[in-house]
């Protein structure tokens, strides 16, 4: 009964993380055609499908696997070896059997006994070899693929930090693309009405057949417009979904986030921020301190390294074979090398000036992204309070010019001048928040924020 419990129990446990996890999961799934694509969602999808971040995942993945390879340097090389060879002595001489491969200390010779002809030569070694002291060669090689491996992790979340902004301004873009087409919409539409009203005119014989013809050449120009901002739209969502690393175009909805809300944090810490917490920025930090290990792995190839090795072999010219073993230390010292040491120290020192000087350029490109971003925000706030008043002005001389016009007072072009710049004004108050959220989206980036 108690196991039972206990199995139900386990079962309860399961279902429950599984019910947890789902959502997460779904999260970063592919848009359903029909659905609706919050703004979240479209990043995640974004981090999970981009092969930029994969790629520079797996770059992460390469550069972890370089410690192991200079760790390895820690460690004995242990080989196993065996040949076999046949060989020919000349008429009266005495077969000599050649060295030992290469890894084993010392030689054996043997003899077939007899003069001329042919003889065969067997041999199979165990042997180790290890480094016993460097001078701190291998500690520095270490430390250089970590630093490098943390250079490499900054470069993954820098690749996810462009992919995340990638997303954003197609997010917004697409949502200004469809209050574009809503705007030319009802344009048409008010234009459709006026003609309506210019041709009832026209036929009880209030109004002349110009203000019909004004009226059918102002609605062809509102369904050109609205032609070229349906296409916008679709290029708008076929650019989304490249963001989002999507090939194929799905019709989802998306959720209309295209609102004012004041983007609040001081210039001056986010000046601070972006050089705390750049990854790009950090990358280089990492890349900076390699390239000053590299200086000091450079100067230790002045110094010498000791090695040490051991076999176990049989070796002879018939079985059984002869069983011997060696062992020993090595110690090399290269006194001269033609000034290359003295080149490579000169080559690291200049990777480590340029990579110095780099880190300065960047952190100026930082200063200048971060003081554009905060100036193009500022810019885009005060157009929507501009343009707002703008929308209601022209709204209410929209009304004055269909009422005269209604009322038979009032003239085609006032009407059509009044729709052209109500129209107008709503696509740039669209186009101001949209600016807005680009503009908060370049400061995020510029300072760092995902």
């Amino acid at each position: 009964m108690r196991s039972s419990t206990s199995i139900h129990g386990y079962l309860f446990l399961c279902i429950l993380l599984a019910a947890l996890l789902v959502p997460s999961a779904l999260s970063a799934q592919t848009p359903i055609p029909g659905e609706l694509l919050t703004f979240q969602q479209a990043i995640d999808t974004a981090l999970k499908n981009q092969p930029t971040v994969a790629a520079a995942f797996h770059a992460v993945r390469a550069s972890e696997a370089r410690i192991g390879e200079a760790l390895a340097n820690y460690y004995p090389q242990i080989n196993l070896t065996g040949t076999y060879n046949r060989y020919s002595a000349p008429v009266g001489s005495t077969a000599s059997v050649a060295q030992l491969p290469t890894g084993t200390a010392g030689s054996v010779t043997s003899t077939s006994g007899t003069t001329g002809g042919f003889y065969d030569r067997y041999t199979s070694v165990a042997g180790a070899t290890a480094t016993i002291f460097d001078f701190g060669r291998t500690p520095s090689q270490v430390q250089i693929q970590r630093y490098n491996t943390e250079s490499a992790r900054f470069n993954l979340e820098n690749t996810k930090d462009d992919v995340v902004f990638n997303v954003k301004q197609a997010y917004y873009n697409l949502l200004q693309a469809q209050r574009k087409v809503t705007i030319g919409r009802e344009t048409v539409e008010q234009f459709k009405k006026h003609l309506v009203q210019a041709q009832a005119f026209f036929e009880v014989g209030l109004k002349p057949k110009f203000d019909v013809t004004k009226a059918e050449v102002d609605l062809s120009n509102a369904q050109l417009a609205l032609i070229q901002a349906e296409n916008n739209l679709r290029l708008a969502r076929v650019t989304l979904n490249n963001a989002m690393g999507l090939p194929d175009v799905v019709d989802y909805r998306v959720e209309d986030i295209l609102s004012y809300t004041k983007y609040d944090l001081p210039y001056e810490r986010a000046i601070d921020q972006a050089y705390r917490q750049r990854a790009d920025l950090l990358s280089m930090v990492s890349q900076k301190r390699s390239s000053k290990e590299s200086i000091t792995l450079a100067k230790r190839n002045y110094l010498p390294s000791l090695t040490g090795s051991a076999a176990y072999y049989y070796a002879g010219t018939g079985f059984p074979l002869d069983e011997a073993w060696n062992f020993g230390v090595n110690l090399t010292w290269q006194i001269f090398s033609g000034f290359l040491t003295k080149y490579q120290v000169a080559e690291a020192q200049a990777n480590y000036d340029a990579t110095t000087a780099n880190e300065a350029n960047l952190k100026l490109t930082i200063l200048l992204q971060v003081q554009q971003a905060y100036l193009t925000l500022r810019e885009a706030g005060e157009r929507i309070a501009n343009t707002e008043l703008t929308v209601r002005q022209a709204a209410e001389n929209l009304d004055l010019a269909t009422g005269r016009y209604q009322a038979g007072v009032g003239n085609p072009i006032e009407v059509a001048d009044a729709l052209v710049v109500h129209s107008n004004a709503q696509v740039g108050y669209v186009t101001a928040l949209y600016d807005y959220k680009i503009g908060a989206a370049r400061v995020e980036r510029a300072i760092g924020i995902r």
